[in-house]
């Protein structure tokens, strides 16, 4: 039974309901360890806290991940200061024990340091996807089952299903909060170790789960931007890491014109328009970065509108052969943003590169993203994705 206070009858059946939620995400029996990552945010507070009252033997764990402490008064961060003692401090309201791991150097090596490499190369990094896909999935998992722990519980907004070959990722059932996207990465072995409570949970019954169980974490913000970047911006951390990053270079049209001088490639992303100081004229856009000549190249929104793409570090959690699924041209839905909706594809070969070819364009696609794929005949089903390696722009095709 869990140490944590119901105060009013309504909390309490509302309560009941999250936690058969979590019994029937989970589907271990009860009395089972499971190791909770605690990043001291609600989402994780209230997957420990009904983890515990579903009558599972949960253990906390959270991450030291940057900083020591330098965080303590950031509102939004996670994983260092203030929220390693709200994790603390939430699991000692709950009643179980908790652990702090420092994984600062990991941290650094496998995502500070690479998004600041990304950026230097001219990409846009998604340094959420590789913290998960690096230091959470695959480090802490390993923790978890030195722990002798049945499974490992985040606080994370997606679903994972029974399907009739295994386990299968799905969204959320919320839309506003499904962080699939940013999953797409989680292979077979770590999904079927892996549980996500608050899959079929909305943010506003976190909430009032977390107030009705008296938690401190019930008001708390959510975590905003890159948790490393302070104020989000980034280019902070990049010209400490990579000063190279802000030498100075040409801004190029498409046609070969240097319309301009810019400050360092890393202060640009595929699609942005405003900051190129070439002055006035047509609305231009970077539709390119050639960071090896430090060239920032910029044109008409219409050069930004892609039909294809190709995708490095493939993961794949479909049926069958991911390398037989291209070659068959198998339908997809392509996720190239976390705050855009899939679009219809479908998977190709380029060169031997793994691509998916869309059916309709996409505009702003940038090497480094994300593209989480789904599919198209089960929508929020995760199939799997890639980083994008390149995209093929302007009306182009592939096969």
């Amino acid at each position: 039974m869990s140490h944590v206070p119901i105060h009013q009858t309504d909390d309490a059946a509302a309560i009941d309901l999250a936690v058969e939620a979590v019994r029937d995400a989970v589907r271990l029996p009860a009395g089972s360890r499971i190791v909770a990552a605690m990043s001291g945010g609600v989402d994780s507070t209230v997957t420990a806290a009904l983890l515990t009252r579903a009558g599972f033997d949960v253990v906390g764990v959270t991450l030291q991940l940057y900083d020591h402490g330098a965080a303590i008064s950031r509102k939004g961060a996670c994983c260092a200061g203030q929220d390693i003692h709200d994790a603390r401090t939430a699991a000692e309201t709950i009643g179980i024990p908790h652990y702090v791991l420092d994984y600062e150097s990991r941290f650094r090596d496998q995502v500070i340091e690479e998004f600041a490499d990304a950026y230097l190369r001219g990409e846009t990094p998604i340094p959420c996807v590789r913290c998960n896909q690096t230091v959470k999935f695959r480090d802490l998992l390993d923790v978890a089952r030195d722990l002798g722990a049945a499974a490992m519980a985040t606080g994370h907004y997606v679903r994972r299903v029974e399907g009739n070959a295994g386990p299968e990722l799905r969204r959320a059932v919320d839309p506003a909060k499904d962080q699939s996207y940013f999953l797409f990465a989680t292979t077979a072995d770590q999904l079927d170790y892996l549980r996500f409570p608050l899959g079929g949970l909305s943010k506003p019954q976190v909430r009032a789960v977390a107030a009705g169980l008296g938690l401190t974490a019930a008001d708390k913000p959510d975590s905003q931007d890159i948790c490393f970047v302070p104020e989000g911006k980034y280019h902070t951390v990049i010209d400490r890491l990579r000063p190279q990053g802000a030498l100075a270079g040409d801004v190029v049209h498409l046609d070969g014109r240097v319309l301009g001088r810019h400050e360092g490639v890393t202060r640009y992303t595929i699609g942005q328009r405003r900051g190129l100081n070439i002055g006035g004229g047509d609305p231009m856009f970077v539709v390119r970065i050639d960071a090896a000549a430090r060239q920032v190249i910029v044109g008409p929104r219409d050069a930004l509108l892609t039909t294809a793409l190709t995708l490095k570090e493939v993961s794949w959690i479909g049926e069958g052969d991911l390398a037989a699924a291209c070659a068959a041209g198998r339908p997809v839905l392509a996720r190239v943003r976390s705050t855009r909706e899939p679009v219809a594809g479908h998977l190709t070969l380029v060169d031997g590169e793994i691509g998916v070819a869309l059916d309709l364009f996409e505009e702003g696609v940038a090497p480094g993203q994300a593209c989480a794929l789904y599919d198209r005949d089960s929508p929020d089903r995760v199939l799997g994705g890639g980083f994008i390696a390149s995209a093929v722009r302007g009306g182009a095709s592939l096969p």
